[in-house]
């Protein structure tokens, strides 16, 4: 019943042989990683113009010339790193190239980076979807931090599902919002030029403050509008996840991407000055204003809502791809756990999944699903992974020295430039807002990176075989064995357990540690029943501890054996089948497993008793007539 309900919700397990069956098409590869970089077009506008909005009516006029600025940077992004596609078909992105080109140290920095902004991607998402639900039905506001919990819960089961079903279930809302945002972005630059229909704002422009503008000014609203930018990365990161040809289609994939936020990204912003759309705090969002102005409260508005929402939710998704592709590649260098090599039933990277969102879903509940607290956060690792990616293709273009190497170095060493420019204004502008968070964090990650390694390098080296001379290795050492069962009580999982000590050595010893001296005495006597040669050792334990004094007598034991001598100890261990006897027993007997084999001269072993049903029925029989 368990597993069924387990297949129903996750799916029923694919063999490895399925695996080129999980890769994306162009159309839904685009479904996938659009929907992040895309969905920024719901915030992105609106966070340039909470920073300008003090400039009064004038704000209005340098939201265009910055978002002129975010689209040129696009282009410079979208091209270089199509030539990272080309030149590192197998993934990796920016950690790839950086720890390639570079160095281990500015890989780490990169994949660092990545690891902060895919984290912050669905912490973000989720969050900014929740608000345009929030914006249409303002009653759920008080549930806003469970609201978000829970979309990003069933995000995970979706994409524990794997790739191929996800992106089926992800594909439709990514396409609904994207046309309902060209249709929106069309229709009303034809309503406000064509039927020239000016609509009145839904709130009124507050008026300019003694604030001047400023380069400092420009800069800071820059640098709120580059979240704009997040996602362009993820094509780049998970090439090996498309269908063959995997870099055409990648390629292809970046360009339509870059298409689309230039056109919605651009367009949303235009429309923000016609229908003078003002930034409110825990009000309705620019993009349900500009919906508003456009269609009024008509149907088109709460598709717009609607899409809104689900394309901001599904921009968690190139997070969910991105991230355990990239969690895979590190581990795979050392640098992560080797959990996150591993494919689960579905053929996803599921430790990665479930990772991802417990991080998210702390942040979430930290930071109280505020999406204006969480987005200075945001910006600042996806560009340090960009301005180290463009460093280091630099470098491997001057390396390789193909044809027309010196044209594509320029390329990427303009992206260096400018990434790195907008790097340091971004952690400038938002350091005191949540970025200093962020430069603290990356040298941690990569710290934690260096010991993972450095622990996997030390394992890989003591365990290597290649200083030894197989040949002249003997593997006939016969060992003198002597064989301990710890005992609480006499029972048929200790009869079963010293059944098979002696069936192993003629060696045995029972031993036994009790704080109750009248049970102690009662082993005695049903022990002196038995027709045995293994010897009892019962001690009295004064001071009510059980686990250390028979870890000490056990240690005791193994210290004053030979050289060829092993001290095996074989835990009495019985199974109920059941959920609730795994929660109710064998802690005990865990604790002394993983404590005796630290030590080097003590073999653990468990020797299961599984209680049959039928005499489970037998007990409860028992029970039953005790009751009575």
């Amino acid at each position: 019943m368990h597993k069924k309900f387990l297949d129903v919700l996750f799916g029923e397990p694919l063999a490895n042989e399925q695996g080129k069956h999980e890769k994306y098409n162009i159309p839904f590869g685009l479904a996938i990683m659009a929907s992040d970089a895309i969905s920024s077009v719901a915030y992105g506008a609106q966070e340039i113009l909470f920073v300008l909005i003090v400039l009064g009516a004038s704000a209005y006029q340098w939201l265009t010339w910055t978002s002129f600025m975010i689209i040129g940077l696009l282009i410079i992004l979208t091209i270089a790193y199509i030539q990272i596609i080309r030149a590192y078909p197998q993934g990796g992105g920016a950690y790839k190239v950086a720890k390639e080109n570079i160095g281990d140290k500015a890989g780490l920095s990169a994949g660092a980076g990545l690891i902060i902004s895919y984290i912050l991607t669905v912490a973000v998402s989720a969050s900014a979807g929740a608000d345009a639900i929030i914006s249409a039905f303002v009653g759920l506001a008080e549930y806003k931090v469970i609201f978000v919990v829970a979309i990003i819960v069933v995000l995970t089961i979706l994409n524990l599902r794997g790739i191929s079903e996800s992106s089926k279930i992800f594909a439709i809302p990514t396409y609904i919002f994207i046309f309902s945002m060209i249709f929106m972005i069309v229709y009303g630059l034809f309503k406000y030029f064509v039927l020239n229909i000016h609509p009145q704002p839904m709130f009124a422009v507050p008026a300019g403050t003694t604030e001047n503008l400023s380069i400092f000014l420009i800069l800071r609203a820059f640098s709120s509008g580059c979240s704009a930018l997040t996602g362009v990365e993820a094509v780049s990161n998970s090439v090996p996840n498309f269908q063959e040809p995997s870099q055409k289609s990648a390629k292809t994939v970046m360009l339509l991407l870059a298409a689309l936020i230039f056109f919605i990204f651009g367009g949303t912003s235009v429309l923000a000055i016609f229908y003078t759309a003002v930034p409110i705090a825990n009000g309705p969002t620019v993009v349900s204003q500009i919906a508003f102005g456009v269609f009024h409260n008509g149907i088109m508005y709460y598709v717009i809502q609607f899409s809104t929402a689900v394309i901001l939710l599904m921009a968690c998704n190139t997070a969910y791809t991105g991230f355990p592709m990239l969690m895979y590649i590190v581990g795979k260098d050392g640098f992560a756990p080797r959990q996150f090599t591993i494919r689960g039933k579905r053929l996803s990277f599921s430790v990665g999944i479930c990772a991802l969102s417990f991080v998210a879903c702390v942040l979430v509940t930290i930071f109280k699903a505020d999406t204006h607290r969480l987005i200075p956060l945001y910006a600042i690792g996806v560009f340090i992974s960009f301005t180290l990616g463009q460093f280091g293709m630099v470098n491997h273009w001057r390396k390789e020295r193909g044809k027309g190497w010196i044209k594509r170095a320029i390329i990427n060493g303009c992206g260096a430039a400018v990434t790195l420019l907008t790097t340091i204004i971004i952690l400038v502008e938002k350091f005191s807002e949540g970025a200093f968070i962020v430069a603290i964090l990356i040298p941690m990650i990569i710290l934690v990176q260096m010991r993972i390694k450095h622990h996997y390098n030390t394992v890989a080296n003591g365990l290597s075989i290649s200083q030894l001379n197989l040949k002249k290795l003997n593997l006939r050492i016969k060992y003198t064995h002597t064989v301990i069962v710890p005992i609480a009580s006499f029972n048929k999982a200790v009869i079963g357990a010293l059944k098979y000590a002696q069936s192993i050595s003629d060696n045995v010893i029972a031993l036994n540690i009790s704080t109750d001296m009248e049970a102690m005495e009662k082993l005695k006597q049903r022990w002196s029943e038995l027709d045995t040669d293994i010897t009892l050792i019962s001690k009295y334990s004064p001071y009510r501890a059980v686990i250390t004094p028979l870890l000490q007598n056990i240690v005791s034991i193994a210290d004053k054996a030979g050289e060829n001598e092993k001290v095996t100890v074989i835990v009495p261990q019985f199974i109920t089948h059941g959920h609730f006897g795994k929660v109710l027993h064998n802690h005990t007997s865990f604790f002394i497993r993983e404590t005796l084999l630290k030590n080097n001269n003590i073999i653990v072993s468990t020797f299961p008793y599984h209680l049959s049903d039928e005499e489970i029925a037998e007990a409860n029989k028992k029970n039953k007539k005790i009751k009575k």
